[in-house]
């Protein structure tokens, strides 16, 4: 499926939906409350896993899994995990720097966050979290194709020779919270991001995009929509697990 084609079904289920878009609001906004808004992960933004002077740099970046949403700091969120899961991999210990904000698609996080990143400092392994505010926020293919694609250009000039890794997009059909039929339009979408991104990284050298997984454990979600700290945990090994060196 190419891009244009992923637009135009974009949009003609867009125009099939439009009649329903007052319901659809309503829905989300009791989904909204009745979930509640998790905090970031509490704690510095910095940390290290294993012993010893061979350290590797790992930058963390992204919306609310990066932020932390689900885990009490950020050792026990996505960034912390990650290293673990990195270093017993690559078998050098892992220093891990995060940046994340809750809220924030791929174009507010060109604007919000790369900015952050330290100047001069090269990282040698990146995580990416982003996609399931692009999702909730109904972002086209189109639009989440050229933020994402100006994102990794950004990242690949900067680190050159650092492995990216891309998280999945939110996998929608996964979350218990979620009610009908807001949850099957929300699935199609994200469908079409993960085809959409699947695609365009294979222009990119070192450049990992981990698939939306099939199932979950029972206790992978903190609150039916962010994942818990042995959420963060098993995502992380399972990225680690399916990426070829």
């Amino acid at each position: 499926m190419n891009l244009w084609l992923m637009q135009a079904i974009y949009i003609l289920s867009a125009l099939a939906i439009l009649p329903f878009a007052p319901f659809l609001y309503l829905q989300g906004q009791y989904v909204r409350r009745k979930v509640g808004v998790l905090p970031d992960a509490a704690g510095g933004r910095t940390g290290r896993f294993g012993d010893g002077d061979d350290a590797v740099k790992l930058l963390a970046i992204g919306e609310s899994t990066v932020a932390g949403l689900g885990a009490r700091t950020h050792d026990t969120a996505l960034a912390g995990q990650f290293a673990r899961a990195l270093s017993r991999r690559i078998g050098k210990p892992v220093e891990w720097y995060v940046i994340g904000k809750n809220g924030v698609t791929a174009k507010r996080a060109l604007r919000e966050l790369v900015p952050q990143i330290p100047p001069g400092e090269k990282f040698d392994y990146i995580i990416v979290g982003l996609g399931g505010n692009d999702v909730l926020k109904l972002s086209s293919p189109l639009k989440w194709r050229r933020y994402m694609i100006k994102m990794l250009n950004i990242l690949r000039e900067t680190h050159p020779e650092s492995v990216i890794f891309i998280t999945n997009v939110a996998a929608v059909k996964l979350s218990p919270v979620l009610p009908e039929p807001i949850k099957f339009i929300l699935w199609q979408l994200s469908r079409l991001h993960n085809a959409n991104i699947k695609q365009f990284v294979r222009d990119f050298r070192d450049v990992f995009y981990y698939e939306q997984p099939d199932s979950v454990p029972p206790d992978f979600f903190a609150d039916g929509i962010h994942p818990s700290e042995s959420g963060y945990a098993i995502w992380s090994e399972a990225i680690i697990e399916t990426w070829k060196k």
